[in-house]
């Protein structure tokens, strides 16, 4: 635990009560600033979680005028510091409007110790509270697909519908190409749903030759064929009352396609070699990187499963549409691979950066994690480099917006993404490195999706 004492700014023009109240305040670290400019130097450098505040400042020290003006920059900088006024006797009317516009306190001259000592022992109390639950709330996953690594509106999107839908029984038909995190999606949907305390069951109808998909996906009955030495319930059924995830559902052979759409529409299967029929609860989400309408017109899907299965269809951007995703997903694929690789890899470079927002990805994320991982083994240095990485910076980038508040937040976005990354994720690095106080630096991220 640290035993540095907590910074007090303090904003005061007069030398004898400098001297005062940095006595009176020996408990604390006293940082003196006596006018506007360095009080916002001061406040940049140090980011005191409480500012001591004399409303009387040059050039207006017989005013207040200079000294609200200071109260104003303060807060807008730092939105979360405690501002404690400093007032004369005769000045309540200022006291009671710098209250208004944000002060956490005031007290007057002469003023007793004890009580400024109890005032701001208080405000460092409440300052260190609010600063727990923004952190709490930056690290609290808002639902399951909290792990999926995303600041980019369309995959924000996409997340939202995900949210909406999966409460209903619908079923979910996922479009993507591959590497595009379908199953993440999937799992989302089905821990997101009322079945989520039940099984998810995942099967690749690519994965599995067609003379085995049917009995993995319905069962068979002892004897049905030969090596059937017992009974055995298919994928379908052993996900009952749960979630049954069909990845690459593009690829599934015309004549289970036809016994798919019996289970979809009758809800009820049948073992090979059974001759009952047995109902089956289970909710269906679907997934393919193929082009199913294309399919369906040169006859190698049937258009009648097609709307069966996209009841509700979620289209998911490649990796290339998503802007400032590429440096997030880098930067948590590092430090995973950092840490089971036991190397004291820091980050990346400027140039591995830039390399990183330029490059299409056409493998998408399952791309992006199997190059970090190889550059983390080959890296020689303690930060990875553009030829770690084996891309080049300077192909595939893409023109910039015009509209000058997307071109805005699309900088916004990227920047704060290229300074955690280059933080390894440290709200204070990143801020210092955007030259924004930590606070300014929690709100832009909220703005922007950011956790």
């Amino acid at each position: 635990m640290s035993d540095a004492k907590p910074i007090i700014l303090l904003v005061e023009d007069d030398p004898g009560l400098q001297k005062q109240l940095k006595w009176s305040l020996a408990d604390y670290e006293i940082v003196i600033a006596d006018d506007r400019d360095s009080a916002i130097a001061q406040l940049r450098r140090h980011e005191p979680p409480v500012v001591l505040l004399d409303l009387g400042l040059p050039p207006d020290a017989d005013g207040a005028s200079e000294g609200l003006a200071t109260l104003q920059q303060i807060l807008t900088l730092a939105p979360a510091t405690k501002v404690i006024v400093v007032t004369g006797n005769l000045d309540r009317a200022n006291a009671v409007k710098a209250i208004q516009l944000g002060a956490y306190d005031f007290f007057q001259k002469p003023f007793d110790p004890d009580v400024l000592a109890l005032m701001i022992s208080r405000a460092l109390h409440v300052h260190a509270l609010e600063r727990e639950n923004r952190q709490l709330a930056a690290r609290q996953p808002a639902s399951p697909l909290a792990g999926l690594i995303t600041c980019s509106e369309p995959m924000l999107k996409v997340c939202r519908t995900v949210e909406k839908v999966a409460p209903a029984n619908a079923t979910v038909l996922l479009l993507g190409e591959s590497g595009t995190g379908k199953e993440v999606l999937a799992r989302g949907i089905h821990e997101l749903s009322p079945r989520a305390g039940k099984r998810f069951v995942a099967i690749n109808c690519a994965a599995i030759p067609d003379t085995l998909l049917e009995s993995e996906l319905f069962g068979y009955e002892k004897g049905a064929f030969t090596g059937a030495a017992k009974q055995t319930i298919g994928k379908i059924e052993y996900a009952s009352e749960g979630t049954l995830f069909l990845d690459e559902i593009g690829d599934l052979p015309m004549p289970l396609q036809a016994k798919l759409l019996r289970f979809l529409q009758e809800r009820v299967i049948e073992r090979l070699g059974g001759r009952g029929e047995i109902a089956v609860d289970v909710r269906v989400v679907c997934a393919t990187h193929r082009d199913l309408a294309g399919m369906i017109r040169d006859g190698s899907f049937r258009e009648d499963l097609y709307y069966r299965l996209s009841e509700i269809t979620i289209k998911i951007p490649p990796l290339r549409e998503r802007p400032g995703d590429a440096v997030l997903l880098a930067q948590a694929f590092l430090e995973r691979n950092a840490r089971e690789l036991g190397r004291a890899i820091r980050g990346f470079t400027a140039d591995a950066l830039a390399a990183l927002e330029a490059h299409a990805w056409p493998g998408n994320v399952r791309e992006m994690e199997n190059l970090i991982k190889r550059a983390a083994i080959m890296a020689d240095g303690n930060q990875i480099t553009a030829d770690d990485l084996g891309l080049d910076a300077a192909a595939g980038i893409e023109a910039q917006p015009l509209n000058l508040r997307q071109a805005r937040e699309n900088a916004e976005r990227q920047a704060v993404a290229r300074a955690l990354a280059q933080s390894k994720g440290s709200v204070a690095q990143a801020a210092e490195l955007l030259g924004v106080t930590r606070p300014t630096l929690y709100d832009l991220m909220a703005k922007i999706g950011l956790k």
